[in-house]
């Protein structure tokens, strides 16, 4: 019983500063040196509580780094490694404003061009939103 809410215990100080996948919350409690069993049985009860939920972690994760610029790819790549199933991060996906529409609004405010591009790509952007999104700048102003 003991380990059982020495397990609960650490699982809650991770949840203390921000939320966190059970896959996130199961490696620190494993690096921590818990057992699998207390592991499982705190996240259980977490989760029971709804301190956990991996659907609702996925969504905002996937709208904060949307608010902050990124693509789908490199927001897919950030939820797969927090260990996120796949169908968690196509429904954290669908619910975002749509991938074009948000390149748009970023090369309004940066400006068409080379640089915006390279941007966009580099923060996973596919290249077909990218192509779409620069596609008004005049072929002599791209260098």
């Amino acid at each position: 019983e003991l380990r059982r809410l020495e397990a609960l215990d650490a699982a809650a100080v991770v949840l203390r500063t921000r939320d966190r996948s059970a896959a996130e919350i199961a490696e620190r409690l494993a690096a921590r040196g818990v057992a699998p069993g207390e592991r499982e049985q705190a996240l259980g009860t977490l989760a029971r509580a709804g301190l956990v939920d991996d659907a609702r972690f996925a969504c905002g994760r996937a709208a904060a780094l949307a608010a902050r610029g990124a693509g789908d790819a490199l927001i897919r790549d950030d939820l797969e490694r927090r260990g996120l199933a796949d169908d968690e991060i196509g429904a954290a996906l669908a619910g975002l404003e749509p991938e074009p529409d948000r390149a748009a609004r970023l090369v309004a405010a940066r400006g068409a061009g080379v640089k915006t591009a390279r941007y966009l790509v580099a923060q996973g952007f596919a290249e077909d939103v990218v192509e779409t999104a620069v596609a008004e700048t005049p072929p002599d102003a791209i260098r």
